[in-house]
């Protein structure tokens, strides 16, 4: 979409994931033996800014990791990754966040996260001009007080402000929904605002609630309902049918596609749609984050079913 890149700024969480391979995910109290495990620094904004990478754009992330051990591998990995680290702060005497992650053989997963609040105790101010170099940004709920001034401040700058509805306090997600413009809400996160089970009736409610935004529900294998501003309707893209592997950091893939695909001027139909087939294509391959396809590996999917890029008018 053009010679230079896009840049798309990421807030919100960097944690070192351990992820153990399970035949089935316990029920009981006991012991269970995972038959792989891997390491990785992830997270919702940091998978995020992976997955702009992977397809061809330029990401930066704002995060927080404690000055320890854990703090310095996040840091190595994600740089290492092509994602800009610099925006990463190190809070003295906190704790990285890590979790622990069982995924079964149908590729559905138990996480049990650990985040030290103490990382999230200093909040950097938020200019326009700090925002200068970036085409769109996406935050995430895990740094609310960090993710509301970025939000507010690209709104005014007239930068495309996404929000990772992410399942968190219905309060937090709503505070920063409403300052929004595009908000991609999980099915859980949605039912949580709306009390509603089906993903498709979601839509009309959260879009009453927050009209200054285009509203997305992202629902797991039932695909994606978005209130198409146009046609006044719930428009469905359906979920692309893959081998499913491992669904961890799916969504988030789907974030950072949908940020990147925003930043180059896609429409909406064709940046849910790209951002679906990533998605899918993470969920064939172990490894949460390092499961992202690359540019190549969506167009082929895309074309196979079909669909093309589209930039709005």
């Amino acid at each position: 979409m053009g010679s230079k890149p896009r840049h798309v700024l990421c807030v919100g969480a960097a944690v070192l994931d351990t992820l153990f391979r399970v035949r089935t995910i316990p029920q009981t109290p006991g012991k269970v033996l995972p038959y792989e495990m891997l390491q990785v620094a992830e997270g919702m904004a940091s998978s995020a800014a992976f997955a702009v990478v992977r397809l061809g754009g330029m990401a930066s992330l704002w995060s927080a990791v404690g000055d320890d051990q854990a703090g310095q591998q996040i840091l190595s990995e994600l740089e290492q990754s092509g994602i800009d680290v610099r925006g990463i702060a190190q809070a003295p005497g906190a704790r990285s966040a890590v979790s622990t992650i069982l995924i079964d053989d149908n590729g559905e997963r138990l996480i049990v996260p650990f985040y030290d609040p103490r990382l999230h105790e200093d909040v950097r101010d938020v200019t326009a001009d700090d925002l200068a170099a970036f085409d769109a940004v996406l935050v995430d709920v895990r740094w609310p007080a960090l993710a509301l001034k970025v939000l507010c401040t690209a709104r005014q700058a007239g930068k495309p402000a996404i929000l990772d509805g992410d399942v968190a306090p219905p309060e937090v997600i709503d505070m920063l929904a409403r300052q929004a413009d595009h908000i991609i809400f999980s099915e859980p996160a949605a039912h949580s605002l709306s009390g509603i089970s089906d993903p498709a009736a979601m839509i009309p409610l959260l879009k009453l609630r927050y009209p200054q935004a285009l509203v997305v529900v992202t629902a797991g294998e039932r695909g994606s309902y978005w209130w198409d501003e146009q046609a006044a309707c719930v428009a469905h893209m359906p979920a692309f049918r893959v081998k499913t592997v491992d669904t961890l950091a799916a969504g988030d893939i789907f974030h950072g596609t949908y940020a990147l695909a925003i930043a180059e001027g896609l429409s909406i139909d064709s940046a849910i749609q790209m951002s679906s087939a990533a998605a899918a294509l993470k969920c064939s391959v172990f490894g949460g984050r390092l499961g992202a396809p690359d540019r190549a590996g969506v167009a082929a999917l895309l074309r196979h079913a079909g669909f093309t890029e589209t930039a709005d008018a």
